[in-house]
This record gives structure tokens, C-alpha cells and sequence, in this order.
């Protein structure tokens, strides 16, 4: 079995069971945190992606106000990251 088989296999599996919302939640999750340097991963107490809209709970006031001018680079790095569009959207709390 090739790795285009074995890909095309595991996505078929995530599928029928109706998990690829959580694992996409789970490595954009991962993403951020490699992404942001250890300033602002200290910073983010919680990241969620729900309908193409990532929401971001953060700790500092001063750094949301910061993050805030930033949120269309902030998209474009994660899609980057992912190698696709899964992010139209940040919502900073």
C-alpha cells in the first residue's frame, strides 16, 4: 500500500465516522501555538476553529488590542501553515 492509498484511507475513515471537524480543530490548534513564539502562545488560554472561524482567548487586554490590527496576516500564516484555506475568519476574546 502506497501513501496515496493509505491518505486516501485514513480521509475515507475520518469521514464515515465524523471526526475531521475535531482533528481539523485539533491541528489548527497545534498550528497557532507553533506559529506564535512563546510571548504570545503564554499569552492564548484557548483556540477554537468552528465554521471557518478561528476564535482566540487571550489573557492580555493590550495584546488583543495588538493582535487585532494583525488578523489578516494572522489568517493568511495559518493557511499557510495548514497548506489550505480553512480560516476565513479570527475572533479575539
Amino acid at each position: 500500500m502506497n501513501n496515496i492509498e493509505l491518505k486516501n484511507l485514513i480521509n475515507t475513515f475520518l469521514k464515515k465516522n465524523k471526526l475531521e471537524k475535531g482533528l481539523l480543530n485539533i491541528e489548527v490548534k497545534k498550528a497557532w501555538f507553533e506559529l506564535m513564539n512563546n510571548g504570545i502562545a503564554n499569552y492564548t488560554s484557548d483556540v477554537s476553529l468552528r465554521n471557518r472561524t478561528l476564535y482566540i482567548k487571550l489573557s492580555s487586554p493590550a495584546l488583543k488590542e495588538e493582535l487585532s490590527y494583525a488578523k489578516e496576516k494572522l489568517i493568511k500564516l495559518i493557511n499557510e501553515k495548514m497548506e489550505e484555506d480553512v480560516v476565513e475568519k479570527i475572533i479575539l476574546n
